[in-house]
């Protein structure tokens, strides 16, 4: 059985989604703000957070960001009454897996919430393959990206989403096709989530960004040189 952390300020909302998360079978736990989820996740095994962005104490981003220091894995979706996009990179910058904006429905939480777990807790399938283009090296097995030598930090998702489109350089991929095998058959997001990923993932590789080329009305294409 998963074991979900609810964490946010109001309770009503934590008693709405752990009744809906207890529906679905999953066991869950709380917390009224940061700080304790914080100190939670150290102290307890969780498979999976559902942490509020606008708390007192502590807030979602920076709880979100301790947690995922503290454990690398633990997926995280975050909860904000927030969309804009600029919450959304915050988000996603501090390895968020899923981002969900509020008035929400418990139902399609739920969904989201299978949804990363089903990705998380996939096997990994394992590459020995080192991908070089100039200054850029990227490791598939130690999931390590380099430019001229210095390790460039990214979310888990854009590692995924980096090295999905390095397995196909100079294939023109839809963006159906990016979240569907990026982030899973049973995505309940948007558009904007792939957008925002890519706007991030070219920040990352800063003079290679370029290679990552959008296809207006279609896609992208990770375009190398012949």
């Amino acid at each position: 059985m998963y074991k979900i952390l609810i964490v946010d300020d109001e309770a009503a909302i934590r008693q709405l989604i752990a009744k809906y998360a207890a529906f679905e079978g999953y066991e869950t736990d709380q917390a009224e703000n940061g700080l304790q989820a914080v100190e939670k996740c150290r102290s307890e095994n969780y498979d999976l957070v559902i942490l509020d962005i606008m708390m007192p104490e502590l807030d979602g981003f920076s709880a979100g960001r301790q947690i995922k220091k503290d454990n690398p894995d633990l997926p995280i979706i975050l909860l904000s009454a927030r969309g804009e996009e600029y919450d959304r990179i915050n988000g996603f910058e501090i390895g968020a897996d899923d981002y969900v904006v509020k008035p929400f429905s418990p139902k399609e939480l739920m969904l989201r919430v299978a949804a990363v777990l089903k990705r998380v807790h996939k096997k990994a399938q394992a590459s020995s393959d080192v991908f070089v283009l100039g200054g850029l090296r990227a490791d598939f097995v130690s999931r390590i990206v380099t430019i001229d030598g210095v390790r460039v930090e990214m979310s888990p998702k854009e590692y995924v989403l980096f090295f999905y489109l390095i397995l196909n350089a100079n294939i023109a991929l839809s963006r159906e096709k990016l979240i569907c095998e990026v982030w899973g058959t049973d995505f309940y997001g948007d558009d904007r989530t792939l957008d925002t990923h890519i706007k991030l993932l070219r920040r990352s590789l800063g003079e290679y960004s370029k290679y990552i080329v959008t296809l207006r009305g279609m896609g992208y294409r990770f375009e190398t040189p012949e």
